[in-house]
């Protein structure tokens, strides 16, 4: 038995039939040129998916780290521990589909809108992965999801690249959960285990939990406490990075089981000029770039608060020295988006302002301590979560969360002789937190992938727009 670190147990704990919490991505490929037409991919595009998806299902291996499934016993004291599936059936995890004719994007998206909204099968390995074949223009994608509690995005970004080649003729490549070797069942290294929590938790006064913000504050000096973390450190940290300040907004309310997707690609390049002609930092443009069109489609709504929104923003902590191991290894920051001002200049500059404050806090911190931290960003959104009745009557500690995650840096990338042309995040959104905004980059792209709860986030897809109109008023900056 390997026990789920503190953090991923959040991610199982915290799941509902209306807040699935698994990750996912949307990869969009090429047909190899010559399928179809010559001797070396002789079949159709439907024959060609067809052959692909027998191939994986027929893999000789399984990544450790894609063979475990979760329990949780009575005999284990409640804590959830990891054990190996040793009966994996690929027929189930591996899955083949088609879009309806024509195959756009939109029922791309909206296939992808479904798949993304049901729960993974808790007696099984927690992952799917979907071949989606009939896409437009000779196109065919693949959409993956595994549970939160099992990796973050920076490994499945990694494992993902290892099945990816800069040789187009490379065929017999293996899916992510064919990889051999790999991660194992470790969680997030240096976390406190959950043994240490319960032992700690004799330490907190009865009164530290009177009301929830003196049980954020109370969880708050224990964990610093484990840490290392001064509980000045901790005020300190909180005064940069603080929680609780964020406007009511209609993203902060409940959330039905359905999702809504979309996705877009913008060229890096445009970011790249902002980012010179404002001196802020790569990350600093893309939360800008998001908070203007957060602050457009508030207006649409007529729903944008005089405050200001706030983001929370996943800061990875994993190295290139870091181990292979599963789970979460995250920070947090809070960062303010500044959608109270029009300006879009005055806007950016404000988010630099907060970010390079809340960084400045964190490079203090031991590993240790910014694990802690990252436990406490995701932990707040608790209470609106999991309790009945609590989203939207009480202040959010953030209004969204806003990641974005380096991708491969090589292109044009194959795998199986396809070209990938996109590489599209799809997150987490929950009671409280009902949009979500996710980023990676590949190709001298930055792909957007937006996902929201169909009812509390209406016409999602108008955001991609409101992206666009953002990223051109900071293009437009002096």
């Amino acid at each position: 038995m390997t026990a789920v670190g503190p953090l991923d147990a959040m991610f199982l704990g915290g799941e509902t039939r209306e807040q699935p919490m698994h990750v996912g991505g949307l990869m969009l490929f090429e047909l190899p040129e010559g399928a179809g037409r010559d001797h070396v991919f002789p079949e159709s595009s439907r024959d060609f998916v067809s052959r692909l998806y027998h191939e994986l299902v027929a893999a000789p291996e399984m990544n450790p780290l894609f063979a475990r499934r979760v329990r949780n016993r009575v005999v284990d004291l409640g804590y959830w521990s990891w054990e190996q599936d040793d009966e994996i059936d690929l027929e189930y995890h591996v899955r083949l589909s088609a879009l309806p004719r024509p195959g756009r994007y939109r029922e791309l998206f909206e296939l992808t809108s479904q798949l993304h909204g049901t729960l993974l099968d808790r007696h099984r390995p927690l992952w799917e992965m979907h071949l989606i074949d009939g896409v437009e223009g000779r196109r065919f994608a693949v959409y993956s999801k595994i549970h939160h509690s099992m990796i973050d995005g920076v490994t499945a970004l990694r494992l993902m690249q290892q099945t990816l080649t800069t040789d187009p003729a490379r065929t017999h490549m293996p899916a992510t959960y064919a990889l051999p070797g790999g991660p194992t069942a470790e969680g997030a290294a240096g976390m406190p285990t959950p043994g240490e929590l319960l032992a700690a938790v004799g330490r907190i006064p009865r009164r530290a939990f009177g009301s929830t913000a003196q049980a954020v504050g109370g969880a708050g000096r224990l964990l610093a406490d484990l840490a290392g973390l001064p509980v000045a450190g901790l005020q300190g940290l909180l005064h940069s990075t603080m929680p609780f300040q964020a406007p009511r907004t209609v993203f902060n309310q409940g959330v039905t089981g359905a999702r809504r997707f979309a996705a877009q690609s913008w060229p890096l390049e445009r970011l790249e000029k902002v980012r010179a002609i404002t001196g802020a930092t790569l990350n600093d443009v893309l939360l800008a770039m998001c908070s203007g069109a957060l602050r457009n489609y508030l207006l649409d709504l007529n729903a944008l608060p005089d405050k200001a929104l706030t983001a929370m923003v996943p800061v990875n902590l994993r190295t290139k020295d870091s181990g292979p191991g599963g789970g979460n290894s995250l920070a947090t920051l809070i960062a303010d988006l500044a959608t109270d001002v029009a300006d879009p200049e005055r806007r950016i500059r404000r988010i630099m302002a907060s970010t390079a404050q809340a960084k400045s806090v964190l490079s203090g911190l031991t590993p240790l301590q910014n694990l802690v931290v990252g436990a406490l960003g995701f932990a707040v959104a608790g209470p609106g979560a999991v309790l009945p009745g609590v989203a939207g009557r009480t202040a959010p500690p953030y209004n969204i969360v806003i990641s974005n995650v380096p991708g491969p840096t090589e292109s044009p990338l194959y795998w199986n002789g396809s070209r990938l042309l996109g590489l599209y995040p799809v997150s987490i959104v929950m009671n409280g937190q009902a949009l979500n905004i996710s980023v990676t980059s590949y190709a001298q792209q930055l792909h957007f992938g937006l996902i929201g709860c169909r009812r509390t986030v209406p016409h999602l897809q108008r955001m991609l727009t409101h992206l666009e109109t953002s990223l051109a008023e900071l293009e437009n900056i002096n």
